[in-house]
């Protein structure tokens, strides 16, 4: 480590000081030395860095001691309202940001803010900082990431055309070229926003765009284009375009819970006609008929199809082709 990162990383320790000092009035040294990782003589040394670049902390002497900032001295940012300052508090999830390769150090940050509230605000952005926290990640993480996530990063920062292959929901794979116009982050998936040959605004799945490269010519944006109005408008007429498919089905009520459970397009209508104790009678949506046998034959014996009558015999079709898979073992 040469001498300059030496600096930067105790310039960065003695900003971590002042702000802890704010926020939490008063610390030990040996408190701060646990914080901040180091031991107790450096944040003796630090101490009189601050009180020499004309900091005013002060010691504290007795068992209830410890270091603290002089009253008169706050940093606060008063062009920002409580109600302003509430939005900042609650970042966005730190996996999507470090997706994008900012390292947030988000609790850091969020102290940081904290400590520049005036006193009589303090307690209330407080809430915002130990109470909510946002985890847009799956339960199982996995290690996989889109390689191709850093090129269209590029294109996009750059505005440069992008040359890539995508591979559609049905498996098919087409080269396309694009003028990536911003990334949207839509649960825990990525989509790239761009226009495609023909000038039309199309929306991408990070995760099917299986490789990319930025091209050297650039593209001029669209001079109105808002990319969070488009993206609410596209959702918009994607789900307005969606079929509706609807069932009636008799489920075991402990299933109600976890019917919307699912990444499937499923949309529970009714379920509150309760015909017996074993049983509730539901309504269900679905985009195709096909996504509601595959939904139904998956609660097994705990949900039966009523409504439509013809795909009775469909599921039960669908059933017996697995029973003869497994019987010709």
């Amino acid at each position: 480590m040469d001498q300059a990162e030496v600096k930067n990383m105790r310039a960065d320790r003695l900003i971590r000081i002042m702000i802890l000092l704010q926020n939490n009035m008063q610390m030990t040294t040996n408190e701060l030395a646990g914080e901040l990782g180091v031991s107790d003589r450096t944040i003796l040394r630090d101490m009189d860095a601050l009180s020499l670049s004309g900091i005013p902390v002060v010691a504290e002497r007795g068992k209830t001691g410890g270091w603290r900032l002089m009253d008169h001295f706050q940093s606060q940012l008063s062009s920002l309202k409580l109600e302003d300052m509430k939005a900042l508090f609650i970042l966005p999830s730190e996996k999507m940001l470090e997706d994008l390769g900012v390292q947030t150090y988000g609790s850091d940050i969020r102290r940081k803010l904290l400590a520049s509230l005036p006193r009589s605000t303090k307690t209330e952005g407080r809430h915002y900082l130990e109470k909510i926290y946002i985890d847009t990640g799956s339960w199982k993480t996995s290690e996989v990431k889109n390689k191709t996530f850093l090129i269209v990063q590029q294109a996009l920062w750059e505005d440069k055309k992008l040359n890539m292959m995508y591979q559609k929901a049905d498996g098919v794979c087409s080269n396309r070229v694009v003028c990536p116009l911003g990334l949207v982050a839509k649960g825990s998936a990525w989509y790239l926003v761009g226009l495609n040959e023909d000038g039309e605004y199309r929306n991408f799945r990070l995760s099917r765009i299986v490789q990319a490269e930025a091209g050297h010519e650039g593209f001029a944006r669209p001079e109105h284009f808002k990319l969070n109005e488009y993206w609410k408008q596209s959702k918009r007429e994607f789900t307005e375009s969606l079929p509706s498919f609807e069932v009636k089905v008799l489920a075991d009520p402990t299933t109600v819970g976890r019917m919307t459970f699912t990444d499937k397009f499923v949309e529970k209508v009714d379920a509150d006609e309760r015909l017996t104790d074993d049983t509730i009678l539901v309504t269900l949506n679905f985009n195709t008929e096909q996504e509601a046998i595959a939904y139904v034959l998956g609660f097994g014996g705990a949900m039966k199809l009523i409504e439509p009558d013809y795909l009775i015999g469909k599921i039960v079709q669908q059933a017996k082709y697995v029973i003869e898979m497994y019987d010709g073992d």
